[in-house]
């Protein structure tokens, strides 16, 4: 398989699920991928613009104990679509398990409580959970 972005395909936990990057038109898992939707319109400096300015944007959400993000890796929805639990009592999921999003995870070594970055095109959501994921709550979700 090859990909739009670089990575090393023979490294991934999806081999068997992914159908690749090159192959399905940056739809790998049949949702959107975030980098190829970059890399196809302006090429590798696009997507790595685009990757500083959600940084950018999380750094000046000024979040209590959330340190400054340096770096966005790609992620696959169905790894950090979690279930919130919201203000009226219903649960809900905010992304979608085939899509392909920029984020990060933050472990507070202190409170071994995590903050759980995740971002695309049209939002930034923030989170944290203890391990394994247990326990997620909504700290921000903000259209861009």
């Amino acid at each position: 398989m090859s990909t739009f972005c670089g990575a090393d395909c023979s490294k991934c936990g999806f081999n068997g699920k992914c159908h690749g990057c090159s192959e399905t038109c940056g739809k790998p898992f049949g949702g959107t991928c975030i980098a190829a939707e970059y890399i196809k319109i302006g090429g590798n400096d696009m997507f790595r613009k685009f990757k500083k300015q959600i940084m950018s944007e999380f750094n000046e959400l000024k979040i209590d104990g959330l340190p400054k993000i340096t770096e966005l890796y790609c992620l696959c929805g169905s790894l950090v679509n979690m279930e919130y639990t919201l203000p009226n009592g219903t649960r809900a999921k905010f992304l979608k398990d085939e899509n392909i999003y920029l984020g990060t995870q933050v472990i507070c070594k202190d409170t071994g409580t995590c903050f759980g970055l995740v971002a695309d095109m049209d939002f930034l959501l923030v989170c944290t959970y203890e391990e394994g994921g247990a326990n997620p709550e909504l700290i921000v979700y903000k259209r861009r």
